[in-house]
């Protein structure tokens, strides 16, 4: 006689939840634990004789940075232009179109330059991570590090997290810049100035504070990114498959992570 189905049911529901839970506070926990251990070594590697070496650091900022650059331009002029559309369609109801370069600037300085740069470094760099380490863990070679007395962490983690969180807050500022220029080349013709006249306006409307706001979540979102690839890519199971799972997930999370941490964060800055 065939056990009863008990999904659905309530006990079943609960027992889903909890483990789930259970999985969340596990992994919240090692990646906490791999932040902190991956300051450590860059903190104190250099004087226990295991510094962190700058040549995987550079190579990190130049995959993580400077080849996203292009993709990064055109996303980030794209959205310059759109809210630009869009502000002068609403603004133009209240005879205010003129200010339209103002709330571009703000939205993108304190929003859409971190976001935007923070969930397409996530899919592009974040993935990628998580990909080579979980075929490192399939592959044995973080146990061959472990066996050569290499610590993984600081071998692996702490360069990836350093590169990050240099090249991540530069490609905001390079994001806000870009789409600063794409909205004021678009701006300057629809409401009869000139582009200069345009920037002069954002330079007395936008503060420090607020590109500090924008530049201090794009760190954060770093951290993020790399603590959630290299979670997921531990947690890989099985061959190519789990690779292609771990992969996928790192993504979904840590796009999920950002975009949580980034209603915080406002919810925390302006209550």
């Amino acid at each position: 006689m065939a056990a009863p189905d008990k999904r659905g049911s309530p006990v079943h529901v609960l027992e889903s939840m909890g483990r789930g839970a259970f999985r969340f506070v596990d992994a919240f926990g090692f990646g906490a634990h791999l932040f902190f251990e991956s300051l450590y070594w860059l903190i104190r590697g250099r004087r226990m004789g295991q510094r962190v070496r700058a040549e995987p650091v550079f190579a990190q900022m130049m995959v993580i940075g400077v080849n996203a650059i292009p993709i990064v331009s055109m996303l980030s002029v794209a959205i310059g232009i759109t809210l630009s559309m869009q502000g002068i369609d609403s603004l133009e109801q209240f005879g205010a179109q003129h200010q339209v370069m103002f709330m571009v600037a703000l939205s993108v300085t304190r929003e859409f330059g971190p976001l935007i740069t923070g969930i397409l470094v996530a899919g592009r760099s974040g993935s990628a991570l998580a990909a080579r380490i979980s075929t490192m863990v399939i592959s044995q070679e973080i146990d061959a590090l472990k066996v050569m007395g290499v610590n993984p962490v600081r071998y692996i983690v702490a360069p990836s997290l350093l590169g990050m969180m240099i090249v991540l807050p530069s490609l905001t500022l390079w994001s806000i810049g870009i789409s600063l220029i794409g909205s004021a080349l678009y701006v300057a013709p629809q409401v009869g100035t000139t582009v200069s006249a345009l920037f002069t306006e954002v330079n007395a409307s936008i503060g420090t504070d607020d590109l500090a706001h924008g530049l201090t979540k794009s760190l954060i979102f770093a951290v993020l990114i790399t603590i959630v690839s290299v979670v997921d890519g531990i947690s890989v199971e099985g061959g190519a498959e789990g690779v292609g799972r771990v992969t996928t997930s790192a993504v979904v999370h840590g796009i999920t992570a950002i975009v949580l941490t980034d209603m915080i964060f406002v919810f925390a800055t302006t209550t």
